[in-house]
């Protein structure tokens, strides 16, 4: 019988955490490894080392992305647009670029626009199992989804950056190499918590909670609740994940936890910053 996993989002959740937590637990890394490289793009490496948050140690699951396509996701004055030197444009090709006041003495990078099914094409392209190549597409498809809705285009029409960079298709790829690995059948995550404020992204300044996690909460009936963060603590690709796993919004009556693990966040807040995941044995239901 598959195992139990419940997920405590009070510290919010992305991909990256996600993916941290799941080593955490158990998940196997060399495997994982093998996944990401048979996708056969090499903009990308993956780093997986052990770290302290807030005196806990926890696994940081770190895409390590070609200079050109960094995507300034850890620059805490850009995120919250405090930082007026990167700012983007289109170039003729369509390609968004990271640019400065003056695009020939400052360098930045790209990030390239796929549409989900390119994206699904990738992850069905890999080594990975049926099941975590299922539960990846899932992933995709929730996101597409609130991407749809939120710029008003059809489903076949949706291209949008953030699942489209290469750190977000390995972070959904190897969320479902983990579930899969470590055989979850349910998992139970009760509700999320997000922050205040303002985040840039592609689209520009948006505040927090963005459009995309408002409608994936929403359209999955997924509680959440907002804290005293500044900052966003719920990104589209974490809500995503926690929608495509939810089997259960209720923790068993009584359990026992059999391991514990954590997963870092990539971002400073004022508040905690890992995921943590249970593996537990319920005695018993609620009814």
């Amino acid at each position: 019988m598959g195992k139990t996993l419940y997920l405590d989002c009070s510290a919010g959740i992305s991909g990256d955490m996600t993916v941290g937590a799941l080593l955490d637990l158990g998940a196997d890394a060399g495997r994982l490894k093998e996944v990401l490289e048979s996708i056969n793009i090499d903009e990308f490496s993956v780093k997986i080392a052990h770290v302290e948050k807030n005196g806990v140690c926890c696994t940081d699951f770190d895409v390590i992305l070609e200079k050109e396509l960094d995507n300034h996701d850890h620059d805490m004055e850009y995120l919250h647009g405090h930082d007026d030197t990167k700012e983007t444009a289109v170039d003729e090709n369509g390609i968004v670029r990271y640019t400065g006041p003056d695009e020939n003495t400052k360098s930045g990078g790209h990030v390239r626009h796929r549409c989900p099914q390119d994206v699904i094409d990738i992850i069905n392209g890999s080594t990975a199992t049926d099941r975590a190549k299922k539960l990846a597409g899932d992933i995709v498809r929730i996101l597409a989804r609130a991407e749809s809705e939120v710029h008003g285009v059809p489903l076949s029409e949706v291209h949008f950056h953030e699942v489209g960079a290469l750190d977000s298709i390995a972070d959904i790829l190897a969320v479902g190499v983990c579930i899969d690995d470590l055989d979850i059948e349910r998992t139970v995550i009760t509700s999320l918590y997000d922050g205040t404020g303002t985040i840039r992204c592609q689209h520009g300044i948006l505040p927090v909670p963005v459009p995309a996690v408002n409608n994936i909460v929403r359209d999955n009936d997924i509680m959440l609740y907002i804290t005293d963060t500044r900052g966003e603590m719920v990104t589209p690709t974490g809500a995503a994940v926690a929608a495509a796993l939810r089997t259960d919004k209720e923790l068993p009556e009584t359990y026992r936890v059999l391991r514990e693990g954590f997963g870092s966040g990539k971002r400073d807040y004022d508040s905690l910053c890992y995921l943590r995941a249970a593996l537990i044995e319920p005695d018993h239901w609620k009814s």
